[in-house]
């Protein structure tokens, strides 16, 4: 299993590691104008490219069927659920999330990643293998709320963001597959 000491070097190493922080950045200016938060369209196609990648362009027709009111109401709904139990937190946001046409776990732990960066992370193939030294490729919200434990116990111990040392563990991870 990954430690501490094997990510360490790798937190700004990521290929997409500045974009990450723009979208960060960007959603930050958002809280100050909008209260409480949501995200429209024009706000998570940037996510959605970027958790997606190649595969945005085969989701793309699925995630038009919402409607930007339908993104509005849903993103608001999800980012407003605050529970003292953060796996109930988590479970219910994401539920809500996945609500939303094209969206499934790993796309909704995408945008919980980068709206709220220093609780939460990207769940995808990668960060699976690099944790649990086994192949996974479709998530649940159980398989979500396990890995999110994982990744927190990991930034605890480094002193980052979740976000940020799960995308150490995505880059430590795809450096040991080449």
């Amino acid at each position: 299993m990954i430690q501490a000491n094997d990510i360490r070097d790798l937190r700004t190493a990521a290929a997409d590691y500045e974009e990450t922080e723009r979208i960060k950045s960007d959603i930050r200016a958002l809280r100050d104008i909008r209260q409480p938060l949501f995200l429209t369209q024009k706000d998570l196609y940037p996510i959605f490219k970027w958790k997606l990648r190649g595969q945005f362009d085969r989701v793309k027709g699925h995630l038009k069927k919402n409607s930007d009111k339908a993104y509005e109401t849903i993103t608001k709904a999800a980012l407003t659920i605050q529970e003292s139990d953060w796996e109930l937190e988590a479970h219910l946001r994401l539920g809500v999330l996945t609500s939303l046409h094209g969206v499934g776990v790993p796309v909704a732990s995408a945008i919980l990643a980068l709206t709220e960066p220093e609780r939460n992370c990207v769940i995808d193939f990668r960060g699976w293998r690099a944790v649990f030294n086994e192949e996974r490729r479709e998530f649940d919200t159980p398989a979500y709320i396990l890995y999110l434990t994982k990744i927190r116990n990991l930034a605890q111990e480094l002193g980052w963001p979740v976000q940020e040392a799960d995308l150490a563990v995505w880059e430590y991870d795809l450096r040991n597959e080449q």
